[in-house]
């Protein structure tokens, strides 16, 4: 019996080594390609904010359109490259939490649950998976960590 428990106690040990490197690192991942994606397409298409700026919530539906939709693409490329690298996690996460928010808000919100009629699915797993990297940060296998071992360990 003991050597069932011991066993066990190994392999639950090694998968959360495992766990501390790679769980955050396939979410900032996943999340990064989701963002990239949206991020090129705007990067390459035409400002339609004009048609939803008066969906957008406060504070966002008095900004100009262009300067939204400037700071919507830029947030989405630049914050998948930190996502991918684990740069500025958590700063990068608020950004992309409140971007995803104004985009359930003034797109999805009114469209039901369903993924294929542009509903708030994919807002909401989207908000599932960033929040814990706010709240826990980007795992081992990041940038941010490392500089934190690096200069602001004990």
């Amino acid at each position: 019996m003991n050597i069932v428990i011991d066993t066990t106690k190994n392999v639950f040990s090694a998968l959360d080594g495992v766990g501390q490197h790679l769980s955050m690192l396939g979410l900032r991942l996943l999340l990064a390609w989701e963002f990239w994606e949206s991020g090129v397409e705007k990067f390459n298409g035409e400002n339609w904010f004009a048609q939803i700026k008066d969906d957008f919530p406060f504070p966002f539906n008095i900004i100009p359109t262009d300067i939204s939709w400037f700071l919507s693409t830029w947030s989405e490329l630049l914050g998948a490259v930190a996502l991918v690298i684990g740069l500025g996690t958590r700063f990068t996460t608020l950004s992309l939490i409140i971007l995803d928010i104004v985009a359930w808000v003034s797109v999805h919100s009114g469209n039901g649950y369903n993924v294929c009629s542009n509903g708030y699915k994919l807002p909401l797993m989207y908000m599932v998976m960033l929040i814990p990297l706010l709240l826990s940060g980007p795992g081992k296998a990041s940038i941010d960590e490392w500089l934190k071992n690096r200069f602001f360990s004990n």
